[in-house]
């Protein structure tokens, strides 16, 4: 199996109270292959500027990443600038240039068109369907979203909402899209707008909170990793879905059962990828990250959750 994730690939200026970066490697489906990769093969279908690295390209091909869909155009790549203050759960945006990106109109390489999982990354909602009809019938479609498409095209989300298997937001955009201050209410709401047989898939990021999915009438939670040094939350949403549909791809092209026990660990998966992310700028700390590191943070976060589950109350 393989992962095919349309997005965007972006310069970041971040300012958190920890430091600063100007034109620092970004980008959701960056972030998102990137920790995919770690489990699965990757597809990236993105556009770049004239300006942007051959180097991290080049390195992107050495995680096993094919880049036969990361279009160069001319003129500049996709540049955001951001803020974070001491809540690092949030971040001011200061400056958005959009450049190359304006036009992206994702267009999948032959290759890429038989792919059984596809991640839609932070893009326009009728881009993201736009993507799907290229794809010939994908088992795994997962989707992100933000605040602009759910004041500026509701309509078209919630159509796109309802060709996927998983929907991923963060708890503001949660309320935002439903009205529900309740989180669970929320989650709940969101599901409920699936119109296919079975209920939609429904992950929920809660930053330093943790993260929880709701599955039919199941629901998991997982918390954060307990770090020392959270330096850079930029990232961190589309890390954590790399991880978690990476996860996923890899064990059920192994036939596994996608029961409830393979997406809680899935969950798990995100949460530990995405603990890498945040320590440094960019991909900094993840060019170091391996698999011995992976396996000991997941068991370090067992051991942290675990507990027997027999209760005497008498």
């Amino acid at each position: 199996m393989s992962i095919v994730v349309v997005g965007s690939v972006a310069f970041d200026t971040i300012e958190t109270p920890f430091g600063k970066r100007a034109q620092a490697l970004g980008g959701s489906a960056n972030y998102f292959s990137i920790a995919a990769s770690c489990f699965a093969p990757v597809k990236l279908c993105a556009v770049v500027g004239e300006d942007f690295p051959k180097e991290h390209v080049e390195w992107l091909a050495k995680r096993g990443i094919d880049t036969s869909g990361l279009v160069t155009a001319a003129g500049k790549t996709f540049h955001w600038s951001g803020k974070y203050g001491l809540d690092l759960n949030e971040a001011s945006t200061l400056d958005t240039q959009l450049n190359v990106f304006a036009m992206f109109n994702p267009v999948l390489p032959e290759s890429y068109t038989h792919a059984d999982t596809v991640f839609l990354a932070n893009i326009d909602p009728d881009l993201q369907r736009r993507v799907l009809e290229q794809v010939h019938d994908p088992k795994l479609v997962g989707m992100d979203s933000m605040n602009l498409w759910i004041n500026t095209k509701r309509s078209a989300l919630e159509r796109t909402m309802r060709c996927v298997d998983v929907v991923f937001m963060n708890e503001t955009e949660a309320r935002l899209f439903t009205g529900e201050h309740n989180i669970v209410k929320a989650a709940r709401a969101i599901q409920a707008i699936d119109g296919r047989s079975g209920s939609l898939t429904v992950v929920i990021k809660r930053g330093e909170y943790g993260a929880l999915c709701f599955r039919d009438e199941h629901v998991s939670f997982v918390p954060a990793f307990p770090l020392e040094d959270v330096f850079d939350p930029t990232g961190a949403g589309d890390t954590f879905a790399g991880g978690f549909m990476g996860w996923l791809d890899r064990h059920l092209a192994r036939g596994e059962a996608a029961n409830e026990a393979l997406w809680r660990r899935a969950l798990v998966m995100g949460t530990v990828m995405a603990s890498f992310v945040v320590e440094e700028f960019s991909f900094d700390r993840v060019k170091r990250v391996d698999t011995h590191e992976i396996g000991a943070r997941w068991q370090r976060l067992h051991r942290l959750t675990s507990f027997d589950g027999a209760v005497d109350l008498v």
